[in-house]
C-alpha cells in the first residue's frame, strides 16, 4: 500500500510539473539580418524556430497590434516596417502548441530611414516678456496669448497681450501644483501638473477651474498640444501620448524618433501646421515630430537665443513655443526671460 500510495505521488508530480512546464522556452523568433535594430524603409524577415519536437496547430504573428501571419504551422514572415509607428516595439507570436496557447516575443528598435533636416532662426520681432515667469506652456488662442508658469508656489495660468507684454488675467494655483503645459480645444484650457498625476480644465472665457483629469499610463506631466481633434501630451520619458478631447484618456503614444536614437525629455509641445514641435529640455533646440509615427523631422537650432535676454540668477533655459496661426508666424521664448522672439526659421 505504502508503495502504491508514493507512485501516485510520484505520477501526480510528474502531471503537476508538465503542466507548469513553459513552452515558450522551446521556440525562438530568429530575424534574417540578426539585428533588433531596423528602419522604416526596411523588409522585416524572420522565421519562428522550434527547438523541441511540438505539434504546432497555429502561429498568428503581430506587430504593433497589426497581424502579419496567420498560419496552421511555422512558416518564414516578411512585414514591410514602412506604415509602422517608430521606436521600441515587441514583435509578438501566439503559437499553439500541443493544445495549449504559448506566447513568445522579441523586441526591435524601429528607427527613422531618413535624417532630420537641420534649420537655424532669424529674429524677426522682440516683445516684452515677465521675466518672473518660469514658462512652462504657450500658445495663442486668435491673438491673444495664454501662458502656464510653474514652480510650487508660484504656478499660474495666465492670460498675455503679446505685444506689451502685460498680463491680463491670471489665475494662481495650489501651492500643491507645480504647473506645467498648456492647450486650448473646445472653448476650454487644459493644463498638466508635474507630478500630481492630475490636469486641470478650465473655461476659455473666465478661466474659471472646472474640472482635473488623472494621468493613467503616462509618469508626469511635461508638455501638452492639440490638433483639433485629439490632445498630444509629453510626459519626460521617449512618450508622447494620444489623449482623447472628450473624456482625456490616454489613447495611445508615438516615440520621438531620429535616424540613431529615440528621444526623450522632450518638453512644451506646439501644434505647427501638421507636426509637433518640442523643446528638448535643458536643450536649446525645438525637434519638428511627424505625429503618425513619431519621426523627427527637423530639429531647429536656437543657439545664441539665450544670450539676448537680460542675465540674472534665476535665469533658464528656452521654453515656450506659440504659433500664430492666423498669421503664421512662430513665437518662442524661455523660463525667466524678459523677452518673446518672433523669428522665422531658415534651412542651414
Amino acid at each position: 500500500m505504502r508503495i502504491f500510495n508514493s507512485l501516485a505521488i510520484i505520477f501526480l508530480a510528474i502531471v503537476f510539473m508538465s503542466c507548469d512546464e513553459d513552452l515558450s522556452k522551446d521556440f525562438k523568433i530568429i530575424f534574417q539580418s540578426n539585428s533588433k535594430s531596423f528602419t522604416n524603409s526596411d523588409l522585416l524577415s524572420g522565421s519562428i524556430k522550434a527547438l523541441k519536437d511540438h505539434e504546432v496547430s497555429s502561429v498568428e504573428i503581430k506587430f504593433q497590434n497589426k497581424i502579419i501571419l496567420n498560419s496552421t504551422g511555422l512558416e518564414a514572415f516578411s512585414v514591410d516596417l514602412s506604415e509602422f509607428k517608430l521606436g521600441n516595439h515587441d514583435l509578438k507570436v501566439n503559437l499553439k502548441v500541443n493544445g495549449e496557447k504559448v506566447e513568445v516575443s522579441k523586441s526591435i528598435k524601429l528607427l527613422s530611414s531618413i535624417p532630420p533636416k537641420l534649420y537655424t532662426y532669424e529674429i524677426v520681432n522682440i516683445y516684452p516678456h515677465d521675466i518672473s515667469a518660469y514658462t512652462q506652456g504657450l500658445e495663442f488662442y486668435g491673438d491673444t496669448l495664454y501662458e502656464s508658469t510653474g514652480q510650487r508656489g508660484e504656478s499660474s495660468l495666465r492670460k498675455v497681450d503679446y505685444k506689451t507684454g502685460e498680463v491680463l488675467n491670471k489665475m494662481e494655483l495650489d501651492q500643491f501644483y507645480f504647473g506645467e503645459g498648456l492647450t486650448i480645444l473646445n472653448n476650454k484650457i487644459y493644463q498638466l501638473t508635474w507630478q500630481s498625476q492630475e490636469g486641470l480644465v478650465y473655461d476659455l472665457q473666465t478661466m474659471e477651474l472646472l474640472n482635473k483629469f488623472a494621468y493613467t499610463d503616462s509618469k508626469e506631466g511635461w508638455g501638452l498640444c492639440n490638433n483639433e481633434k485629439k490632445l498630444f501630451k509629453s510626459d519626460g520619458t521617449d512618450k508622447i501620448w494620444t489623449l482623447n478631447s472628450e473624456t482625456l484618456e490616454e489613447e495611445g503614444y508615438i516615440q520621438p524618433t531620429t535616424n540613431k536614437m529615440i528621444l526623450n525629455q522632450l518638453n512644451e509641445l506646439e501644434w505647427v501646421e501638421g507636426k509637433i514641435y518640442a523643446n528638448t529640455y535643458q536643450k536649446d533646440g525645438v525637434v519638428i515630430i511627424n505625429p503618425d509615427h513619431g519621426g523627427v523631422e527637423g530639429v531647429i537650432d536656437f543657439r545664441g537665443l539665450r544670450d539676448k535676454v537680460k542675465q540674472h540668477s534665476k535665469l533658464d533655459v528656452l521654453n515656450g513655443i506659440a504659433y500664430h496661426k492666423a498669421s503664421k508666424r512662430l513665437f518662442v521664448t524661455g523660463k525667466n526671460w524678459d523677452k518673446l522672439f518672433e523669428v522665422k526659421i531658415l534651412g542651414k
